[in-house]
């Protein structure tokens, strides 16, 4: 392991929420409780359809009185304004993208108390080990001490994390407890007020968050998982189960999303398609820690 922590950028996008009643909308369409975010503190938050599905994956950070960033994946902002305009009815609140903006994730013992360069939004990652910040900005530099490190090296910490993502293990026929205990715990409020699409999160969790798919990390028993497994299917027998959402070429771990029936311990063949497929045992998806 690193002695110091690894930055490693990712693209983002970022829209800014503004004006009088811009944190009173935001509170009725996320599942986080915006209203009680004090000025420069952030917090990660799901915005869904009225039927409880997934449209963004977000992070909310309250800049000023009546202005917030939305931070979320790139590719990912125009989906957010489309469905969010959709409810703006005689509301004074402006969405505008930025541009130019970018993350630096900051992970790793010691990320906590990395300084934060001028100019950079330092917003809260809230990952289950907490080690970890993110650095949010136009073109983010490496703070000192802190290594630089690749897309893998961030993929390879949220699989061991649990950690799941938009376009991977997140997706717009997700259900929000599909993604797992960290998402539930970070994103959602169950003290809130109303929001849109809080019926079926209530409904789910009122039963046991017994979703009809979930989270599973998944181990090969024969070699590792190829960057090429990505997206295949899952499957028991000749039942399909699920699909490979995070790889790492040449990894033995990956992160999927599986149907209720596969428990851990069960054996799931990857359908590599042209690439060589292979079996895994199911695993909770719970966060690894570390020996010592």
């Amino acid at each position: 392991m690193n002695a110091a922590p690894i930055g490693v950028r990712v693209p983002r996008d970022v829209v800014r929420a503004s004006g009088p009643d811009a944190r009173t909308f935001l509170q009725g369409q996320c599942t986080q409780d915006v209203a009680s975010l004090a000025v420069g503190a952030s917090a990660w938050a799901m915005v869904l359809e009225p039927s409880g599905r997934l449209v963004s994956f977000l992070r909310v950070t309250r800049t000023g009185e009546d202005d917030l960033l939305l931070d979320l994946d790139a590719g990912c902002a125009e989906q957010l304004v489309t469905r969010l305009q959709r409810f703006k009815l005689r509301t004074l609140c402006d969405l505008t993208p930025e541009e130019g903006w970018s993350l630096l994730a900051v992970r790793g013992p010691g990320a906590d108390g990395v300084a934060t360069p001028p100019g950079m939004l330092r917003v809260a990652a809230s990952w289950p080990s907490g080690d970890a910040v993110d650095l949010l900005g136009v073109d983010p530099v490496l703070p000192a001490g802190v290594l630089e490190g690749s897309s893998d090296d961030l993929a390879r910490l949220r699989i061991r994390e649990g950690v799941p993502a938009m376009g991977a293990e997140l997706g717009e026929d997700t259900i929000p407890a599909e993604g797992g205990a960290w998402l539930m715990g970070v994103a959602v409020s169950f003290t809130k007020g109303c929001y849109t699409g809080q019926e079926l999160v209530a409904r789910v969790d009122a039963r046991g968050s017994n979703t009809p798919h979930r989270l599973r990390r998944l181990r090969s028993v024969e070699g590792g998982f190829r960057a090429e497994h990505v997206g295949a299917a899952l499957f028991v027998g000749d039942r399909a189960v699920g699909r490979v959402g995070t790889t790492v070429d040449g990894e033995p771990v990956a992160l999927a999303v599986v149907h209720r029936s596969v428990e851990v311990g069960d054996l799931v063949r990857v359908d590599g398609g042209a690439a060589a497929g292979c079996t895994a045992v199911a695993e909770d998806a719970e966060p690894v820690r570390a020996a010592g």
